[in-house]
């Protein structure tokens, strides 16, 4: 299985090592590329390099609701549990947290895989098309538009604009974007991205991007608290 010509990166936080390592031979064997982890912690610090995480509740070093909440704080990636677990309540909380869906134990290796399939149909359907506020943008037809007015962006400015509307309001740190709308490493002119920055101000507007001094820049709604008018 692969995604956009590349194999599918799943990370598997799961403590059992045995169930781990049938789960790992099941999945490699529908060309996944599987990385398992044995806690909580490690799950924390791999899942930024993950197109889906398949997460155990019952991992030693943390709860795995708790590891479920911390990813979704950090990310949208898409959070399949599969535990022993099959408490309605259990189910409920899980997904509440943010889970994409849950399995309960013993599962078949092929019903994880329809499942994989069938929250990345789901995820790629949200994620085409982006909105914050006025601000439309659609992956599939390349088309940004702000109060219905449609903006023309080059294409560095249209990957830089979507990197920043998949977290509105969250501060983007420069070395991420770069790495996003560039390539990782990429030591091309310092102040290519804020020149990039520059250009989409003067099309949106100077208050949609607001610098953060010494980490990066954040997409901020101006509209959003806009008091209305009198009539």
């Amino acid at each position: 299985m692969s995604e956009g010509g590349r194999e599918l990166a799943v990370l598997l936080i799961e403590d059992d090592p045995v169930i781990g390592a049938e789960a790992v031979v099941g999945l490699r064997g529908h060309g996944m590329r599987v990385t398992h982890v044995l806690t909580g912690a490690d799950g924390l610090r791999r899942h930024p390099d993950a197109d889906v995480v398949l997460l155990d509740l019952g991992l030693p070093d943390l709860e795995g609701t708790e590891v479920c909440r911390r990813i979704r704080e950090r990310s949208d990636v898409p959070i399949i549990v599969l535990s022993a677990r099959d408490r309605e309540v259990d189910r409920v909380e899980a997904l509440d947290l943010g889970a994409d869906d849950y399995l309960v134990k013993p599962y078949g290796v092929r019903e994880v895989v329809a499942r994989v399939n069938a929250v990345l149909r789901r995820h790629t359907a949200d994620t085409l098309r982006l909105e914050v506020g006025p601000l439309h943008l659609d992956r599939r037809s390349h088309r940004v538009t702000l109060a219905g007015q449609p903006l023309h962006l080059t294409l560095k400015e249209f990957a830089l604009l979507a990197a920043l509307m998949e977290q509105p309001g969250t501060v983007q740190e420069r070395t991420r974007l770069l790495d996003t709308v560039w390539q990782p490493g990429w030591h091309g002119a310092g102040r290519t991205l804020d020149v990039h920055v520059a250009s989409l101000r003067r099309k949106l507007g100077p208050d949609w991007i607001v610098t953060v001094r010494g980490l990066g820049f954040q997409l901020d709604d101006p509209t959003r608290d806009a008091a209305p008018r009198d009539q």
